[in-house]
């Protein structure tokens, strides 16, 4: 399971021309499921997620996790990041998992991270959607829940 992981002030998805979900402080996650995921990946991610200390303290240096700062969770389902591009000019997406799987394994992460926190929003799977944020730093994260970047 893969995660883009974007510290923001503001975030939110429209579908439609319809604003679906949006939050203030806190975390963008953009998730990709992979076709060997299971259910562990899933909460080993969620962990991750919550506690990761990217927020900044008193002291301007980052210790805080999005539980500290009582801030928000948008997580985006993104089948891309299992886009492989190394041949060729077009992405192969033979290694993300199929819709089915993808959705339940996608739901079972919301599902954990919603054990940390109540401040958890969505986007919706496997719409077309148009997402913005203002990300804050830039702070940007990669996560994978198979190898260490």
């Amino acid at each position: 399971m893969r995660a883009v992981i974007q510290r923001v002030v503001d975030a939110g998805v429209k579908i439609g021309g319809e604003e679906v979900s949006r939050i203030g402080r806190g975390l963008l996650v953009l998730l990709g499921v992979g076709g060997s995921d299971s259910e562990q990946d899933a909460r080993y991610l969620a962990e991750k997620t919550a506690n990761l200390r990217i927020f900044p303290d008193e002291a301007d240096r980052m210790n805080l996790s999005v539980l500290d700062i009582e801030g928000e969770i948008l997580v985006v389902s993104q089948f891309t990041l299992y886009g492989d591009c190394r041949k060729g000019r077009r992405p192969s997406y033979a290694s993300a998992a199929g819709p089915e799987a993808a959705r339940a394994l996608y739901e079972h992460y919301v599902e954990s991270l919603s054990e940390y926190t109540p401040k958890v929003f969505t986007g919706r799977f496997q719409e077309m959607m148009e997402v913005f944020l203002v990300n804050d730093g830039p702070v940007t994260l990669l996560l994978d829940s198979r190898k260490d970047f």
